[in-house]
């Protein structure tokens, strides 16, 4: 997944990538995570789709200071930001469909 999305590895890193202009998604992901392996083969095909979009990786468990400050416990999970601001999320536990990504995705636009 992280194949097409960029990734982050430092809170600078992630703190830039917030200020980006337009929309800004960040995937809270692991690689020993059942449900972020399901959304796996889907991902390029939605980042494709919202290609207007900024799409980012973050692997949870090597850069937990921004999931704790983004309270994202559960992974996968999607929070997303445009001027720097939060406008939306998709965090939980569960597992997410390539449909439920979607609409969250469709709905950053807004």
């Amino acid at each position: 997944m992280k194949e097409c999305m960029q990734e982050i590895k430092t809170l600078e890193e992630f703190e830039t990538a917030k200020q980006q202009d337009g929309i800004n998604v960040f995937t809270f992901s692991a690689n020993w995570c059942p449900d972020c392996v399901f959304i796996k083969p889907f991902m390029p095909k939605l980042v494709e789709k919202y290609s207007d979009y900024h799409f980012y990786y973050i692997d949870r468990d090597q850069l937990m200071d921004a999931a704790v400050e983004l309270m994202v416990m559960g992974i996968p999970s999607f929070v997303a930001f445009k001027d720097g601001e939060e406008t939306g999320r998709f965090v939980s536990k569960l597992r997410k469909t390539e449909q439920e990504i979607d609409d969250f995705l469709s709905g950053l636009s807004k």
